[in-house]
This record gives C-alpha cells, sequence and structure tokens, in this order.
C-alpha cells in the first residue's frame, strides 16, 4: 500500500483522508463514543449509590460483555478503536486536514494520539478475546507507578507525568469552553438544532473530559511528591473521589453527565469531523 491510498492531499498543504482511513477514523469515533456513554453512566450509578462496578473502560466493558450479542459488540469496539489510531497514524505520515496539518507540531500530536489509541485497542481486544485485558484503571496506575518509581529519578518521572496529564486537562477544558472543536467540524452541513447540540455535547462534554483529566495527573503529582504509589489514580477512583468532596454526589453527577455529553459528541464527530 503507498501514500496515495491512505491520503490525498493538495497542492497548498491540506490533507484529505482517503476513503478507506476515513470509514476507520468514523468507527473510531463511534466507539469512543459507547465508551463514553458507559462510563458516565456508570459514574452516575455510583453517584447514587446504586453501582458497585469500575467507571471506568474497564467496567464499560464488562458491562457490554454482561449483553445479548456482547462479544460481537466488543469485537466490533476494539476494530473500531485500531481504525482511529491507523488513522492517526496516517496523520503522522502524510500530514493531518487543514493548512496546516504538515506541520512537525500537528504531526507529533497525531502521533501521540495513535499510540494512546493504539493502546486503547489492545485492551479492549484482549478483553474481547478473553485474556482479562482491560482489568481496573486503578489498579493498572498503581501498578504502573509503582513501576516507575523504582526507576532512577523515578519521583521526578511520575511528577513530571502528573503535570503533563493536568495540563492537558486544563488544556481540554479550555479548548472545549472556547468550542474550538468548530475548526475541525463541517458545520455548514449542520442544521440549527444539530449545531445547537453540537455545542452543547462539545462544550459541556469537554469540559467535564478535561477535568477528569486534571484531577487524575493532579492524583499523580501528589503520590510522587509523597513517594506513595497508591495515591495513584486510574479513571474509577478518580471519579469515586468527586464524590467525597464538600458538593458531595452532586459534582460526580455533573461530570458523568458531562461524560455521557461527550460520548454524545463523539458520535457527532463520527458524522461531521472533517477527515
Amino acid at each position: 500500500m503507498n501514500a496515495s491510498t491512505l491520503t490525498r492531499g493538495s497542492r497548498v498543504g491540506k490533507h484529505k483522508a482517503s476513503p478507506a482511513m476515513e470509514g476507520a477514523a468514523r468507527a473510531g469515533f463511534t466507539a469512543r463514543g459507547v465508551i463514553y456513554l458507559l462510563v458516565g453512566l456508570l459514574a452516575l450509578q455510583i453517584a447514587f449509590g446504586g453501582s458497585g462496578k469500575q467507571a471506568d473502560q474497564g467496567g464499560a466493558l464488562q458491562e457490554v460483555a454482561g449483553k445479548p450479542f456482547g462479544a460481537v459488540v466488543l469485537w466490533t469496539l476494539g476494530v473500531g478503536l485500531v481504525g482511529m489510531a491507523l488513522w492517526r497514524l496516517s496523520e503522522t505520515a502524510f500530514g493531518a486536514a487543514g493548512p496546516d496539518g504538515h506541520k512537525a507540531k500537528k504531526r507529533g500530536a497525531s502521533a501521540a494520539r495513535a499510540v494512546f489509541y493504539g493502546f486503547v485497542a489492545y485492551s479492549v481486544l484482549s478483553f474481547a478475546a478473553g485474556s482479562g485485558g482491560s482489568g481496573s484503571s486503578d489498579g493498572k496506575s498503581r501498578d504502573a507507578t509503582a513501576r516507575a518509581m523504582d526507576l532512577p529519578a523515578g519521583r521526578w518521572l511520575v511528577g513530571v507525568a502528573g503535570v503533563v496529564i493536568l495540563c492537558a486537562g486544563v488544556w481540554m477544558v479550555v479548548q472545549a469552553a472556547r468550542r474550538k472543536f468548530h475548526k475541525h467540524m463541517r458545520l455548514g452541513e449542520m442544521s440549527r438544532p444539530v449545531r445547537r447540540t453540537v455545542d452543547v455535547t462539545g462544550a459541556g462534554g469537554g469540559v467535564a473530559r478535561g477535568l477528569v483529566f486534571a484531577v487524575a495527573g493532579g492524583f499523580a503529582v501528589r503520590a510522587a511528591v509523597d513517594y506513595e504509589p497508591d495515591k495513584a489514580k486510574g479513571m474509577d477512583d478518580t471519579l469515586r473521589s468527586l464524590a467525597e468532596t464538600p458538593a458531595g454526589p452532586w459534582l460526580l453527577v455533573f461530570i458523568a453527565v458531562g461524560l455521557m455529553l461527550f460520548g454524545v459528541f463523539s458520535f457527532a464527530m463520527a458524522r461531521y469531523r472533517k477527515l
């Protein structure tokens, strides 16, 4: 397979995904939407004391597995996420959509996203295959933190990683609040109600998602400062910690609804994203 089968670029540096990569990306956004919807629903149940399940990717996959045709859905989600990783990889190699998609900064961001979605896809497919590859995010976070701290300058490594995650979360919040996602979407094809829905789900969902990342990054920083790996938290423990704030379970309700909104926004991205 050569470059021309993966992307088609114009002479002004704007790149358009091939039909194959476009289909892969849209499948990936759909799979992401399903997972965020389920995580948000599980978090909402936790807020009202009605669930002992994990409010993270592992809990979402367990929820799917328990339904009719669950195995088929799991494999479909995994393949969709593989598509997302491949699309980001093609952006790394050939540039993203838009006049500045060929720049090193954009390619680097696409490479990081390709690695991230590659790991997520592997985890989902491992779970679908029955190897338990998508266990508790909390246990994985603590184990990874403990291993990192055993390395030379491990505390600094964990601390820096925590700061990066925290800053990424803050960046997500700002980008969502400013509705920067508009530049990635075909707004002209939307009716007024659809545009309004995209704005609400994109802003509300993006802010909630960013807050979860920021809080998780903060816990990683605290684990490094205190030299206690157990203080690092995955998504489930991060969400549960929100219910222990002075705001009580209502902060978790806000975040849970936001994550569900982000799931809906991901479906809109699958339909209207510029590729």
